[in-house]
């Protein structure tokens, strides 16, 4: 068995630059909605792990609040560094959460829980850090992903290339829907729980997506593709033109964009 939380930190040494030009612009839907959950507005004091780009904790500070960052992989801690000025972010891999009891009104996380081997642990260490009352909002994929995360897989599933049995699923895909995210927010303690599922259509060119999502080796897909030849390369690449020309805009609108869906739960809840 291969260790998820080894396995998450080797994925993604060294990948903020591909993550920020490709997967974290999807992500960047979910910044508002994520952080209105968990109320967050001026003078809130606010905890953000997996900040990733810092994207979300841009949004945070804009609004007024007082904000604290963390994340596993130290290239990710400095992009935040650069995009947010001034911004504390520590390098902490969850479940760690080095502050001391009930420091936040608020703990938010955009598409992380879903990448730690131990999702109750973090959950409980998120609501240790939260004051009385505080607020928790976390969003997650919808698992198995589909439409803009799934499009390279079904395009190797095609071409008939196996999936390496040693790139372990993640812990939480048995939470990927919105009952069970539900149930295991509720275990870990917290009141008021509320998960909603949300859709959006990520427009984008389905070359950039090849390349930021299947070629830049970003994510287990990345890693997957990263390992064939050439000629299969070549094979995947054939199956997923044919796959994302089913969501392609019609024709003449925003240069051959093609709109891929997204599907997110988004949970929040109360200490």
């Amino acid at each position: 068995m291969v260790d998820f939380d080894l396995y998450e930190r080797e994925l993604w040494a060294g990948r903020a630059p591909a993550y920020e030009r490709g997967f974290a612009r999807m992500t960047r839907y979910m910044v508002g909605p994520l952080l209105d959950a968990a109320g967050v507005a001026a003078g809130t004091r606010v905890l953000e792990v997996g900040t990733g780009p810092g994207f979300v904790a841009a949004e945070a500070v804009r609004r007024g609040a007082e904000v604290s960052a963390l994340d596993a992989e130290p290239g990710m801690a400095e992009t935040a560094r650069r995009n947010v000025p001034g911004l504390d972010v520590q390098v902490a891999v969850l479940p760690e959460v080095p502050f001391p009891d009930g420091t936040f009104d608020a703990a938010v996380g955009n598409f992380v829980i879903n990448h730690v081997g131990a999702p109750d642990a973090a959950l409980a260490e998120l609501r240790r850090v939260l004051r009385p009352e505080g607020r928790m909002a976390l969003s997650c994929w919808v698992m198995p992903g589909v439409g803009a995360l799934a499009v390279v897989r079904e395009a190797m599933d095609a071409a008939g290339v196996p999936w390496p049995d040693d790139i372990p699923p993640s812990p939480f895909v048995e939470y990927g829907e919105a009952m069970a995210f539900q149930r295991l927010v509720t275990e870990a303690g917290f009141a008021d729980v509320a998960v909603e599922e949300v859709t959006w259509e990520h427009v984008v060119d389905p070359e950039e997506w090849w390349e930021t999502g299947a070629l830049s080796r970003v994510g287990s897909n990345g890693v997957a593709i990263s390992r064939q030849d050439a000629a299969t390369v070549a094979r995947i690449k054939a199956e997923y033109d044919r796959i994302v020309a089913g969501y392609a805009l019609p024709d003449g609108a925003d240069g051959g964009s093609v709109a891929l869906p997204a599907h997110a739960l988004l949970a929040s809840a109360r200490r």
